[in-house]
């Protein structure tokens, strides 16, 4: 078990501490830290995080230990950084251990090995420098035999501090070839699932998108030839009329306050929400009305905090927020940029504030959406992104809204720690797991959009399915509906796979065996059983539980959160 993995790199890391008369606890805290930083973008990491120290699943302490170990991916820890020679050595091996076990927490992927990459190079030293310099090596050049040398010295022999910059260096080494091993398996794992749902996505019975043609390929140049000289290139006039040429794409009409409100209300559940952007939109309206006639217009913050678990629609409505209040002439675009701590914080100091501030210039004109915001609290590079935010707010405070979310109890603490934030969010949206009727709701409507029909049975056995979920923070929600679909979606496939002219009827028909999955029908067939996770991302509407008709093709992928 990957926990099991953890739990063991910890209790040597502790034992290798101890050994140096380092407190233990100590230790196993930086390593618990270091872990959690790592394996932070791994769904389901929390719960082997938790199962590792034997302790009861909890997300919020999982994040808070993520934030604090996040520094840990570009600089030493402050125990190995106390350490030298071979102490440091031996220290600085057990986490890399710890490392590697973090990288099979929950479902592994690629953000996770870049994360343990980082850190491995970090805890190694060999962290790249600001402003990209190359580093020197420090073991000079010895003199060759026969040539002098001063009176009293050995030219073999190095001086004491080079000595030990040189003995550093071959540790580096030494550790980044450990590091390297232990990363194969982990890697080769992940490519080979990776090469199993690339092959499962181009079997002949699952449809595929046209693709553009091929643009012809002339011969490459002589490398020995004169150089051609460049002619300025003819464009070619062609008329609307004629076949080949391309027309401008229609912008999309401006839609009314009305329209926008409308589409709330068509989404499943969410009726508190649904009252509070109502509220929300009057109140706005009739300030602008104020505005046009001369009265006093008192300064009301319009930047939101959403709280809620996952799959609850809180993307879905960000990008109808965003709609809504440029609609009513508070936003000049209306434009939904969606980020998170990755998209914020840089590698350095100084460099976040500026990665902040180009995203903050992205989102003039709409609306900044900050997913997972709390990742934000807990080190000096989040509390440098949060302090350029505040400012941005500040000057672009006419055409830019932010909206922060997140789980409600890290929600609440985050808001609470940073009083530059709490003065700039008044309004908090709630944002409830839905009831299994509206899931049931949720999912059908998914179906129909996917251009698949349900057969007899197969609501009795969705409603079966949820009857036998947690419904904890970890639950998926609407994002469960589109796993659940996603993963009948592949066993249909499998399950047709020997059909040469199969009808459209049972293209369409999902039967109940296709959501159960339960039977395995081949070696690989596992990586499609069971729930998957959504490949298309945590900004899509789908995955918030409520459909977009702009994504009506889901592509199976391996999720083990749900299962």
């Amino acid at each position: 078990m990957t926990s099991d993995s953890l739990r063991s790199a910890l209790a040597e890391l502790a034992e290798v501490a101890e050994d140096l008369d380092i407190d233990a606890d100590t230790a196993r805290n930086e390593g618990l830290h270091l872990a959690a930083a790592l394996a932070e973008p791994a769904p389901g990491a929390f719960q082997d995080w938790a199962s590792a120290q034997e302790i009861p699943a909890d997300a919020t302490a999982f994040f808070a230990a993520a934030a604090k170990g996040r520094r840990y991916r570009v600089v030493p820890t402050p125990t190995l950084a106390s350490l030298s020679g071979a102490n440091a050595d031996s220290y600085r091996n057990a986490l890399a251990k710890v490392i590697q076990a973090s990288c099979l927490l929950g479902t592994p992927n690629a953000q996770v090995a870049e994360n343990a990459s980082a850190a491995l190079m970090a805890q190694a030293g060999t962290a790249p420098t600001p402003g990209g310099a190359p580093t020197q090596s420090a073991v000079p050049a010895q003199s060759p035999p026969g040539s002098t040398s001063m009176p009293g010295t050995n030219p073999f022999e190095l001086p004491p501090q080079v000595q030990a910059s040189a003995d550093r260096l071959k540790a580096m080494e030494e550790f980044s070839k450990v590091g390297n091993q232990m990363f194969s398996g982990v890697l080769a794992q992940m490519q080979e699932n990776q090469a199993r749902l690339e092959a499962m996505r181009t079997q002949s019975f699952i449809p595929s998108f046209p693709t553009s043609p091929a643009l012809p390929t002339g011969d490459a140049p002589n490398p020995g030839a004169a150089p051609v000289q460049e002619q300025a290139p003819v464009q070619a006039i062609q008329s609307p009329e004629q076949p080949g040429a391309e027309q401008p794409e229609p912008e999309e009409e401006p839609r009314s306050v009305e329209e926008l409100l409308a589409e709330l209300d068509e989404l499943t559940g969410l009726d508190e929400v649904k009252s509070e952007i109502r509220r929300q939109a009057a109140i706005l309206k009739v300030q602008a009305k104020r505005a046009d006639a001369g009265l006093k217009v008192p300064t009301i913050t319009r930047h939101l905090v959403f709280v809620g678990n996952p799959g609850t629609g809180k993307t879905t409505v960000a990008r109808l927020v965003s709609g809504i209040y440029k609609a009513l002439g508070l936003l000049s675009k209306g434009q939904l940029v969606e980020v998170d701590r990755s998209e914020l914080v840089a590698g350095y100091l100084g460099q976040t504030a500026t990665k902040t501030s180009e995203v903050a210039a992205s989102a003039i004109g709409g609306v900044l959406f900050i997913d997972e915001a709390y990742s934000l609290s807990g080190d000096q590079y989040g509390e440098e992104s949060i302090n350029t935010l505040v400012k941005e707010m500040e000057d672009n405070r006419d055409d830019l809204v932010v909206i922060v979310a997140g789980y409600p109890g890290p929600m609440k603490t985050f808001i609470a720690e940073n009083p530059g934030l709490a003065s700039r969010f008044r309004t908090t949206m709630q944002f409830a797991n839905y009831t299994d009727e509206q899931l049931t709701q949720i999912f059908t409507t998914m179906v129909a959009n996917s251009d698949y029909d349900l057969a007899d049975g197969c609501l009795d056995a969705f409603a079966d399915m949820l009857s036998r979920q947690l419904r904890d923070e970890t639950f998926g929600n609407g994002r469960y509906c589109r796993n659940v679909l996603e993963a009948a979606i592949g066993h249909q496939a499998w399950r047709l796979r020997d059909e040469t002219a199969p009808t459209v009827e049972l293209l369409r028909t999902l039967l109940p065996e296709d959501l159960y999955g339960d039977e395995v029908a081949s070696p690989g067939d596992e990586l499609i059983r069971g729930d998957v996770q959504s490949s298309t991302g945590g900004g899509d509407d789908d995955e918030d539980g409520n459909p977009d008709s702009r994504s009506a093709s889901p592509t199976p992928a391996a999720d083990e959160e749900q299962q």
